[in-house]
């Protein structure tokens, strides 16, 4: 029995090893090849790393449109910005130039009151005070207060004022006294005009500080959109030059900063 199966076995032995031996010869081979290109074998790992870690095809195009988008949008609102910016600026200027012109007018009104005053100084000519007269005072009052409230330097409130011989209107004063209560009267309104005009080109001037700094703000933001794209786009790298074995020496070593790579000095 055992010489049977012995008889059966023995022929098969030498096939066997012959294959063994081909097997061990082509890994053999093939650890030389390894052994004599290591570059090889580095660049395909890093091939495989890198298709792995990347995105897709779709996702990359679907990522650069929406950045492409994005700066776009960025750079339309920085326009507008811009001509908002530059359209308060005009409305600044024109509001300084109603402030000079407000104060113009208040230093006029300031120098009839100057010139008034020292003509009612002086002895006022006499007249009758008969009831004629005092309807011609009256009537040259009201027609004194029309013509600067026409003239814009009377508000409407004390042209009612005067109407109603009230807050120091007093009919029966001589002319010249009544020119001089009037130029006060419109002196001081020229005043708060000229305040209000200031007040409102501070305000101006806020909107103009507040609409640059968020034009500029947007301007800068497009920039650094535009700057990104740009920078993304070169990060994508052939596969070649990522996978690239490199020796590390004291001439070419680095030290990893973020996503790239800088000389270390």
């Amino acid at each position: 029995m055992m010489q049977t199966v012995l008889s059966a076995v023995l022929p098969d032995v030498p096939r066997a090893a012959v294959i063994w031996l081909s097997l061990l010869a082509v890994v053999g081979v093939v650890v030389a090849a390894l052994l004599l290109r290591p570059g090889r074998l580095a660049i395909g790992a890093a091939t495989r790393i890198r298709r792995a870690a990347m995105p897709g095809r779709l996702e990359f195009a679907e990522e650069e449109r929406d950045r492409t988008r994005y700066s776009q949008e960025v750079a339309v609102a920085a326009e507008r910005a811009t001509s908002t910016a530059e359209r308060q600026r005009a409305e600044w200027l024109a509001a300084q130039d109603a402030v000079e012109v407000a104060w113009q007018a208040y230093e006029a009104a300031e120098a009839d009151v100057r010139r008034l005053g020292a003509a009612a100084a002086m002895p006022l000519p006499r007249t009758a005070r008969t009831p004629a007269e005092y309807v011609d005072r009256e009537r040259f009052l009201h027609r004194a207060a029309l013509d600067a409230y026409w003239q814009r330097e009377l508000s409407v409130e004390q042209l009612s004022d005067v109407f109603a011989h009230r807050n120091g209107w007093d009919p029966r004063l001589h002319p010249v006294e009544q020119e001089l209560v009037l130029r006060r009267a419109v002196r001081d309104n020229l005043l708060a005009r000229h305040q209000v005009a200031r007040e409102q080109e501070q305000l101006a001037w806020r909107e103009v500080e507040r609409t640059a700094a968020a034009a500029r703000s947007l301007r800068e933001e497009a920039f650094a959109a535009t700057g990104r794209r740009a920078e993304d786009a070169e990060s994508v790298l052939p596969l070649s030059e990522v996978a690239r074995p490199m020796e590390q020496t004291r001439e070419n070593q680095v030290v990893a900063r973020g996503r790239a790579a800088v000389p270390a000095y």
